[in-house]
């Protein structure tokens, strides 16, 4: 069984509250809202960073050669890490105009199909992100800077991100097929 959340988009999302998906998305959401959390904080420290480079380098003359690489470091992970949480609420940029033209019925398969290929797009790029994430790791990459942190930051922020988009995406495409056996 689901049930059908509103959010400011007014738009309905059906997640899973019964049985194994229930439980998961049970789950999913408590890690989702950690990963908001984190996000927001992430996205308000790469700010605090910038501003700071700006002001040691033209105020006070302290120029640095980590800032742009921690900015994108903590903006990646603040982008991947509220995916799943905004995937919950359908909050992803999509195009509504066929919605106001196709009627009810023709529209829900519409978006059952955009789900569908949004999961396999989302399927696709979580494994790269894994394989990119152990690459890094056996290899020991690093950045090619002066200040040289591994890759497995990036890459690891990425993976987490994806993977928690790609099992919210499941559980929503999964989510109405329960709803008819329950009938």
């Amino acid at each position: 069984m689901t049930h059908p959340v509103v959010f400011e988009t007014g738009e309905p999302t059906d997640l899973p509250s019964q049985g194994l998906p229930g439980t998961l998305q049970a789950w999913l959401t408590r890690v989702n809202s950690l990963a908001i959390l984190l996000s927001s904080i992430a996205a308000g420290m790469a700010g605090c960073v910038m501003t700071w480079e700006v002001a040691g380098r033209y105020f006070f003359k302290i120029p640095s050669d980590w800032q742009d690489e921690l900015s994108i470091f903590l903006l990646v992970g603040a982008t991947f890490g509220s995916a799943a949480w905004i995937q919950a609420r359908r909050g992803h940029v999509g195009i509504d105009a066929l919605q106001h033209i196709l009627p009810p019925r023709a529209d829900r398969i519409r978006r059952r199909l955009a789900d569908i290929v949004s999961l396999a797009f989302c399927l696709f790029f979580t494994w790269k992100c894994w394989s990119l994430l152990w690459e890094a790791w056996e290899d020991g990459q690093i950045t090619g800077t002066p200040w040289g942190p591994s890759l497995t930051i990036p890459y690891g922020l990425m993976t987490f991100g994806m993977t928690l988009l790609t099992m919210q995406i499941a559980l929503q495409v999964l989510a109405p097929f329960g709803r008819q056996r329950g009938r």
